[in-house]
């Protein structure tokens, strides 16, 4: 049993140590996929809200996934529906606009929401495969249980944005690929777009700053 699988089951029991445990081996990897999916700015706050659903949600945990696979998946669902708040309230927003200039406020709305959904222009759900796979480093299978989708749909996802983003950063599609290295039983492929995901800021130069606790 893997580390993390046994801190939820000893959680799940009632053990305080043990979810402590939980936090610090999973944090970085949550506040990386909020950050992604989000913002850098928004990922403290989604991180806490993502460990609040998991205190919830506990006693329903049935080690049917990993415990890995089960936080991700709730890190995911925090994340969208912070993604849907944002453009319900532009939506709001936009309609106490004067009509006169209607349409081009609702032009903007939809670019800031753009800006703040999407990744290189990818949409959220290939963007969430993308990250995932390529920058978390779990597997398709692992991702299709994140996601909640077959294994298929995953491969096509993260293929097609793989294609838009080697488009947004102008590279020639029919040049060789690089080669890449990966972990055994991860997803791999030889176009590999190289992005790094967001540091937490407990680990970044700037040490003047304290990242809240979980």
């Amino acid at each position: 049993m893997e580390d993390l699988t046994r801190f939820a089951v000893a959680a799940r029991r009632g053990d305080p140590q043990a979810m402590r445990e939980f936090i610090q081996a999973s944090q970085q990897e949550v506040w990386a996929l909020c950050a992604h999916l989000v913002d850098p700015q928004s990922a403290d706050d989604l991180a806490q809200e993502t460990y609040l659903r998991v205190f919830r949600a506990l006693k329903s945990f049935r080690r049917e996934s990993s415990a890995r696979t089960w936080l991700l998946s709730i890190a995911r669902r925090a994340c969208m529906d912070e993604l849907r708040s944002r453009i319900r309230q532009r939506r709001r927003d936009a309609q106490l606009v004067d009509l006169h200039r209607e349409q081009a406020v609702a032009h903007d709305v939809a670019e800031q929401v753009e800006a703040e959904a999407l990744l290189s222009h990818l949409d959220t759900d290939r963007r969430s495969s993308f990250v995932l796979t390529q920058l978390l480093g779990l597997s398709y299978e692992e991702a299709a249980q994140v996601c909640g989708c077959p294994v298929g749909t995953i491969r096509s996802r993260v293929a097609r944005a793989r294609a838009e983003l080697i488009e947004a950063l102008g590279a020639d599609p029919a040049a060789p690929p690089r080669p890449a290295r990966a972990s055994a039983g991860r997803a791999t492929s030889g176009d590999v777009v190289r992005l790094t995901y967001p540091e937490h800021p407990s680990n970044s130069a700037s040490r003047g700053r304290t990242p809240k606790k979980w």
